[in-house]
Parts: C-alpha cells; structure tokens; sequence
C-alpha cells in the first residue's frame, strides 16, 4: 500500500472534509474554503511524502514544511496558508480528532504592512461621470440594442454610486436583492462575512442612481431572461451580475475615466471609510458601517486620510502647537485670536469642502 492511501492519509483527507463541510454551514464563503481547502491539501500531502503523522507533527516537521512552503512563494501567501491550519487544527482539537494544536507555538510570519489604494473625492466622481456618459452615447435610439445599451448604463452609474455609497465588498454588492434597498429610507440590508447583517446607508445621489436603475433599466434587463431572478444587479441576459462581471464593468469604467491601473471596486470601499474619516466621521461609525468585528480592521484607514493626520498633529505635537503660537505673535498688532482665526480659514474652508464632499454619501 502506497503512501496516499495509507490509513492514516485517508483519515487526514475525512477530518479536511469535515472540517470544509463545517466551514460552508459557518458561512464562509467559496472562496475562503477553496483557499483552506488548497492549503491544507498541500500540508497533508506533504506530511504523508515525509512520513509524519497529521495528528502530532513535530516541531522540527513543521519547520520544515514551513520552510518548503515559503520557497517561491510571499510572505502573505505563507500566512494565509498557516491561517488555514491554524483553524484546521483549531476545529480537530474540538471535535477530538486531535489532542492539541500542534502549531500553538509555531510563530506566523510578519507581514509588511501595506495600506489601501484611495480614490480622490475628484476621481471618483471622474469614475460615476464615465459611467453616466455611456448613458448618454451609443446606439442610434430607438433601437433595441440602444436600450440595452442605455440599461448597462444606468447600471453601471448605480453600482458605482451605491457601492461608493455604502461602502460595500464586491460580494456583498453581488448579493444585494430588491427587498434588500429601502430607498424612501436611504438604507440597503448587507449580508456580510459570516452571514452577518448590517445596515449601510445611501446618499441623494446614490438613491437617485438607483432609482433611476430600477425604473428605467432593471426592468428592461429582467425581460431578457424570463423570469426575475430577484438580485438587484442584472446583467445582459436577464440573470445575477456576478463578482466576477461587476469588476469587470468596473475596470471598464476606470479606463474611460483615465485612472491609474488597479482601480476595483474594493477601491470604492477604500475611499468610502477614508473620505468619511476626511470629512470628521468617528472611527467606531466607520467601523460599523463597514462591517469590521474588529475596531483595529478600521484604524488602517486612519493612516491613508491625510486630512485626519495633520488635525491630529496640529493638536497634539509640542512643536506644532508652539509653531501656531509664534506665527500668532508675528501677526501684527491685531489679537492672537484674530490672528489665528485669519490663518485657519484656508484650512478650514478645505475642511469644509472634504466634509461636503463625504457628506455627499450620508446626506439624507
């Protein structure tokens, strides 16, 4: 008998299996079990090829899987991969398959820590016009592929406003339903990680976008496939528009609109909870909006809002605050506080312009 169909190899693969199955009833998504699924099929095949034991690999085994595992491959890579046996072991320590987690002490590779691309309030209004002008540009009218045309149209221009909006993952945006939408209260229902609810808010303009979608557009696509399929955002044929089809009428958009390259719609999320942060919203709203568990998920966008760094700077560094004081005292015979409100005007008609500008997406 071969090593990979050695008991011990069959009993690795049932407990993998159940624990995906246990995955799935959790409500992670296929993404993630595909990726544990890879992961952990790579472990054990490695485990049975060097004759170790699945349930007690030693400490000097497991080293020296992990140095096979970083061969060729990024330290995020290694991570999410020894993520994946960390739960699996997590989950076979419950169900008694095992008697401990054998990689309890095993260190995790430090990631570099690298912070979201951002749309400016400027860009992204640049990405919703591209959209709203294949509206006005196609087909001559009349036509039935000039509908069409001006239906994907309209879609698009409501996806990009509700998603900058809302702040929503592209699964999340895929997955949003017509009795998930209450335009008359500004709100969309998103089923999030872990089948979680929350409750985002629209903007004027988002709401507008949609409503201009559903009653100019969703119907004209509906038609195409017989009968509705109940999602919010159709495609061509009449069916679901997918993750998939959404970034790549997304990546489309961002051609048309001449922005940098690596533009998604997890950018519009971004720029979402960071122009929010411009605009003087608390971090701990940011954080439920965007459906983080965690309140440090949400503080990484504290690092990519420049507007939040320098407020906090000017008021707490020493040397800022005796800068202000000087520049007061060399202002004139006029007073320190009439001085200091002549020089925090610029500033504060920017601030005033940025909280405008987040306020675009939360104005009811």
């Amino acid at each position: 008998m071969s090593s990979d169909d050695s008991p011990a190899t069959i009993e690795a693969a049932a407990a993998v299996e159940r624990f995906l199955r246990a995955l799935q009833a959790r409500g992670s998504s296929a993404h993630t079990i595909r990726s544990y699924g890879t992961a952990l099929e790579v472990y054990t095949g490695w485990l049975s090829a060097n004759g170790h034991d699945w349930r007690s690999p030693s400490r000097t085994a497991l080293r020296a899987f992990l140095a096979s595992l970083s061969e060729g491959r990024g330290r995020r890579t290694v991570a999410q991969r020894l993520a994946a046996l960390r739960s699996f072991y997590r989950y076979a320590t419950r169900e008694a398959l095992v008697a401990g987690n054998p990689l309890a002490a095993l260190p995790t590779p430090r990631q570099p820590r690298r912070l979201p691309a951002v749309l400016s309030v400027a860009e992204t209004e640049r990405l919703i016009e591209a959209a709203a002008e294949e509206a006005d540009d196609g087909a001559p009218a009349g036509t039935a592929r000039a509908e069409l045309e001006r239906a994907l149209a309209l879609r698009d221009v409501a996806i990009v406003e509700t998603a900058y909006a809302a702040g929503l993952r592209i699964g999340e945006l895929a997955s949003l339903t017509i009795g998930s939408v209450d335009l008359r209260r500004g709100e969309v229902r998103v089923t999030g990680k872990g089948r979680k609810e929350r409750v985002s808010l629209l903007g004027r303009p988002a709401r507008a976008a949609l409503q201009a979608y559903l009653d100019g557009a969703r119907p004209i696509l509906a038609r195409r496939a017989g009968a509705d399929p109940g999602f919010l955002f159709l495609n061509h044929r009449g069916a679901a528009l997918g993750a998939r089809g959404i970034r790549w009428r997304v990546e489309r958009l961002r051609v048309a609109a001449g922005l940098p390259e690596g533009v998604s719609p997890h950018t519009l999320r971004h720029s979402f909870a960071t122009h929010l942060l411009d605009g003087g919203a608390d971090l701990r709203v940011v954080q439920e909006l965007l459906g983080h568990e965690s309140l440090a998920t949400t503080q990484i966008y504290t690092h990519v809002s420049p507007a939040r760094l320098r407020a906090a700077y000017t008021a707490s560094h020493p040397r800022a605050r005796l800068e202000s004081a000087n520049a007061a005292g060399d202002a004139g015979p006029s007073s320190d506080s009439a001085a200091e409100e002549q020089r925090d005007q610029p500033e504060r008609a920017a601030d005033d312009r940025r909280r405008g500008d987040a306020g675009r997406k939360l104005d009811a």
